[in-house]
């Protein structure tokens, strides 16, 4: 057993794309603290996360992230058990900073070292939430959608024997939904990252307005077997998979570029920019969503919006449902969106379902999360081999 310490004290690390992150947990359950250095306004003027710049980036912000961390949770190198950091899914290079200094940490402090799947992350940010909210949270078989701008997966999620299980049941063929919103955003004159801007300015526009439909996903014979056009986890192969919980985003963010084009709103989007980065906030009242977007754009958003959403909705209660799951998990940076709680929410209390969000800010990419997915594994004596290195593409699940 790993599970020989003193207060049972990880310290979390995350580094796999543009926030450097760092946590102390307590036995997976209490949060000590969460430390997270932003990179949005490096990349914002691309529209997206340049790799090479987010890596820069993460050295300089690793060691007073870390140090930062420490001092915030009142504790020393000392007073871990044990160091925790994701080894995978992510951009390589951003991935191999967070390895490379828990590695070096870990060896100078004689500590153990535990490798976390990201996605498997951003599912323990659910459970940590509730253990810190709720008095006697049992853990249960659960349906858990991890949605964020890399990733749209739903997975079987089951604790057996001290630690969890995952079964992957669906994922997107191509973009994630939070890609989607990024690239609709762009495309729309909006900054970076593109779900808080079109979260906050869907709620002034009607979101039947614009009649976008999600077809039945296909699953295509010269795509069977081989990995998905998108930037998340290499996972089972398609025909393995029930096409009733497959995502499919591009269809969606080409239409919405067909209407821009045919309502001819290109060039009011680019006239948008200037008013944008004037006003310095994302909208909070009709007045300013109307001085930034006419009327017909913030119904193209709210409908782009509820399409979405109601797509999600769709294919995770058909597995919750068809998969006999007892509640259900929606995590990751688009788990943020008010809408989507709301929706969520609303159905789950319909099908008296039991369902669980992180919280906000353990949406988005965070270590507190890292270092309670590693609790498990440390307990289980699961640590790092010394060649651990960074796996882009790491999959979670079977």
């Amino acid at each position: 057993m790993g599970q020989s310490g003193k207060r049972g004290l990880i310290l979390g690390i995350e580094s796999s794309c543009d926030e450097t992150a760092a946590a102390v947990v307590e036995r997976g359950a209490r949060t000590l603290s969460s430390v997270v250095a932003s990179q949005i306004a490096t990349h914002a003027r691309y529209g997206g996360v340049v790799p090479e710049l987010a890596s820069r980036e993460h050295l300089r912000a690793i060691v007073p992230v870390v140090r930062a961390a420490l001092a915030e949770a009142g504790v020393t190198l000392g007073d871990l058990d044990a160091l925790a950091v994701t080894s995978g899914p992510g951009l390589a290079g951003a991935l191999l900073v967070g390895i490379t200094y828990a590695k070096a940490l870990a060896f100078a402090q004689g500590l153990p070292l535990v490798a976390v799947n990201h996605l498997e992350g951003h599912i323990h940010a659910v459970l940590l939430n509730e253990r810190q909210t709720v008095k006697d949270s049992p853990d249960a078989q659960s349906l858990a959608l991890v949605v964020s701008g890399g990733h749209t997966h739903l997975y079987l999620a089951e604790p057996a024997s001290g630690t969890w299980h995952y079964r992957l049941v669906g994922r997107t063929l191509d973009d994630a939904a939070g890609e989607a919103y990024d690239k609709v955003a762009k495309l729309l004159g909006l900054g970076y990252p593109g779900g808080p801007w079109i979260d906050a300015l869907a709620q002034f526009g009607d979101a039947r307005a614009v009649p976008f439909s999600f077809a039945q996903v296909k699953t295509k014979a010269h795509l069977t077997g081989k990995t998905p056009r998108t930037k998340a986890a290499k996972t089972t192969p398609i025909a393995e998979l029930d096409p009733h919980f497959l995502f499919s985003f591009s269809g969606i963010k080409t239409a919405v570029l067909r209407y821009v084009e045919l309502h001819g709103m290109r060039e009011e989007a680019q006239a948008r920019v200037p008013r944008m980065l004037a006003l310095g906030h994302i909208p909070a009242t009709r007045e300013e969503a109307l001085a930034l977007c006419p009327q017909p754009v913030l119904d193209l958003i709210a409908s782009f919006q509820h399409a979405v959403i109601g797509d999600l909705m769709k294919k995770t209660f058909a597995a919750a449902e068809g998969l006999g799951a007892v509640r259900v998990l929606v995590t990751g940076g688009v788990a943020a969106n008010r809408e989507l709680r709301e929706r969520f929410t609303a159905e789950a209390q319909r099908r008296g379902l039991a369902i669980a969000f992180p919280t906000r800010a353990l949406s988005t990419d965070n270590a507190a999360m890292i270092a309670a997915a590693a609790w498990p594994r440390f307990v289980a004596g699961e640590f790092a081999p010394e060649s651990l290195t960074a796996d882009p593409a790491l999959a979670l699940g079977r």
